[in-house]
């Protein structure tokens, strides 16, 4: 039975419901949008037709549907996280008359517990890692193993655990993360395979009984358990594996009555190829769109004419792939600080119009990326004809990216995409720390004087601009031969001065690098020549820093005052925040002796646990925080006074 509607609510935030909404508006459905206080001024609040605050926020059930029903929404969508896999919701809704967008909600239920899905698999006759649903059992699984969340992804309740004595500390955080991410703590215990991929299947089924395959992604490079980089095909599957966890992951579909779609998630040993079952996702994944680039197939599109009743338009026979495609998941977070998310506000966000790429994104300049959210700031998809051309297509996109304001691992992706292993295709789930990619952009010397030379140069026209008299006089010109102009400039941990002198001709003599001339100036870019190279700078100001644009990325540079008024002095021996977060717990007090490695306080930040541990041994001498606290970022935690070894 067909089932009509023409308004389309898309319960979901930032890049998801952008992404939902491109399609839904392109298949002729009016969008609505939810939002809360913290998204007020999100761009998917403004793409949409019409937006619904939310008073409680976007797990409160009822309220969507309410919003759906007052802007007379005929289906929900849920996007990817949130209430995609909530059960009863999705029962809600179409008790409400509503159309759900996604599977029925008797198989999210079974899906949504992996303990269930793994019995459905074996059920089914899919092969799985050995495992136990008790979590003290760990003897039985064997070491190395893994402790999961019965209730959620996303990386989030899981931990490796190496030996035994590991194992109860494991649990217990592991516990603690599923109950604030998923309400749920259930934990149980799978067999750990060092060197795997993990590559999953996309599925498609209708209520007329028609299932379908789309091939396989995989999605093995991860940092926390959670996916960074995403791609199909496969560089290791071949036709024959390709059919076996294709016709597997048909099998447990058939088995289900699977409906709308979905992703079958295996994992394959990489020393064998044998494959094992992991877990069903009953949504659409963040990485749909490399199977969409491969295949021609949009999988929102999909959805709702599935969710509307409509047969697939295709046979398994119809589907073809076509070319390579490569995704990144590009985070607010610091790579050299063991991925840490990060916070701020997007001081530019500008894509270069090439290398032609897609971006999904949900920020743009002047968008907040608080603790509350997931700080993903945007999917980056380029399909090529071979792997090393999307691969460099993407890397390159990344590179010419005008970005700033906040610390991302975008440089780190694209030294992934760049890096020789990957390239040949060595992407086991350990990549990273094998091969260990440049966690950000390096500049030698010359580089950085170059880049600052450039900044400067920028300034001087900003002066020139804005002075209110003898404007065409270069800053800095002299009738007499006095010091050159100079200006100080911050990058990371070090510390470039420029100086320069304007000549007679309109060009520039810079120390140390020669001659220099501004080809063109404008409040947002500088063309300059620099010792004979020419390039052109986006340039970005904010506040005291600025963001410029060079052929390998953008550098973030701090003009350093002349003067530096005082300020507080940093408590010595001080452990900060590394982020903005609640603490959990505090493992320590006055008094206390530390050792080297010692968890001293638990933060929780975007619904992860992160350990600040002590990284020398020592005496603590102050605790300034207590449990359920919230704090800020570089907010001192404690003083820890160094131990001072025996004479």
């Amino acid at each position: 039975m067909t089932a009509l509607f023409d308004t389309v609510l898309v319960a979901n935030r930032g890049e998801i419901a952008r992404r939902v909404f491109r399609t839904a508006r392109a298949m002729g459905h009016r969008c609505v949008a939810v939002y809360v206080d913290a998204d007020a001024g999100a761009p998917f609040v403004a793409d949409a037709d019409e937006a619904v605050r939310l008073d409680t926020g976007y797990l409160d059930g009822a309220a969507v549907i309410a919003a759906a029903r007052a802007t007379g929404a005929g289906a929900i969508h849920p996007g990817y996280g949130f209430l995609s896999e909530n059960a009863g919701f999705a029962a809600d809704v179409l008790a409400a008359g509503l159309v759900w967008v996604g599977p029925t909600p008797e198989v999210i239920a079974a899906m949504g517990d992996k303990l269930a899905a793994k019995k459905a698999a074996v059920a089914a006759g899919v092969p799985t890692l050995p495992s136990s649903d008790d979590p003290r059992d760990g003897d039985a699984v064997g070491y190395p193993l893994l402790v999961k969340a019965a209730a959620g992804g996303g990386g989030k309740g899981m931990r490796v655990v190496e030996s035994a004595a590991d194992l109860a500390e494991a649990v217990a955080g592991a516990q603690r993360e599923a109950l604030s991410g998923f309400g749920d703590d259930r934990v149980f215990l799978e067999r750990y395979v060092r060197r795997a991929r993990h590559v999953e299947i996309q599925i498609l089924g209708d209520e007329h009984g028609n299932l379908l395959h789309l091939g396989e992604r995989e999605c093995s490079i991860q940092r926390r358990h959670q996916k960074i980089v995403e791609e199909s095909p496969s560089p290791v599957v071949d036709d024959a594996l390709r059919t076996a966890m294709g016709e597997a992951a048909l099998a447990l579909a058939g088995a289900l009555g699977y409906r709308s779609a979905g992703t079958v998630e295996f994992l394959v040993d990489d020393d064998t190829r044998e494959f094992f079952f992991l877990e069903v996702n009953t949504r659409l994944q963040v990485e749909h769109p490399v199977t969409e680039e491969v295949t021609g197939i949009d999988l929102v599109r999909e959805q709702l004419r599935v969710a509307a009743g409509e047969p697939l338009d295709r046979t398994q026979a119809d589907v073809s792939f076509t070319g390579h495609a490569i995704e990144v998941r590009l985070y607010a977070e610091d790579p050299a600080a063991g991925f840490l998310p990060a916070t701020g506000t997007v001081a530019a966000f500008a894509p270069a119009a090439e290398p032609a790429v897609r971006w999904d994104s949900g920020v743009e300049a002047g968008s907040v990326v608080g603790v509350s959210f997931d700080p993903m700031l945007a999917k980056v998809i380029a399909h090529a004809p071979t792997r090393r051309e999307a691969a460099g297509r993407l890397a390159l996109a990344l590179t010419r990216l005008h970005l700033g304001g906040l610390t991302t691992n975008r440089d780190f992706l694209a030294a992934v995409l760049r890096h020789p292993a990957f390239l040949d295709g060595d992407t086991t789930t350990d990549f990273i720390e094998r091969h260990a990619p440049a966690a950000r952009l390096a500049l030698d010397d010359d580089a950085l004087r170059r880049v600052a030379a450039a900044a400067a140069l920028w300034l001087q026209g900003r002066n020139r601009a804005e002075a209110g008299v003898l404007r065409s006089v270069p800053s800095g010109w002299r009738n007499a031969r006095l010091p050159d102009s100079s200006v100080r400039f911050r990058h990371r941990d070090d510390e470039v001065e420029i100086g320069y002198r304007a000549l007679r001709d309109g060009t520039f003599a810079v120390r140390d690098l020669g001659p220099a001339r501004v080809h063109a100036w404008s409040p947002e870019s500088l063309d300059v020549e620099l010792a004979g190279r020419r390039a052109r700078h986006t340039v970005t100001v904010d506040g005291d820093r600025l963001h410029v644009q060079t052929p390998r990325g953008t550098v973030e540079l701090a003009v350093v005052p002349r003067f530096v008024p005082p300020g507080a002095a940093a408590a010595e021996g001080g452990f900060v925040a590394p982020m903005p977060g609640v603490v959990l717990d505090v493992r320590c007090a006055v008094g206390d002796r530390v050792t080297a490695g010692q968890t001293l306080v638990l933060l929780e930040a975007m619904k992860m646990e992160h350990h600040v541990r002590a990284p020398y041994a020592g005496v603590v001498g102050e605790v300034r925080v207590a449990v359920g606290q919230q704090v800020e970022n570089g907010a001192v935690l404690l003083v820890v006074e160094p131990e001072v070894p025996d004479a």
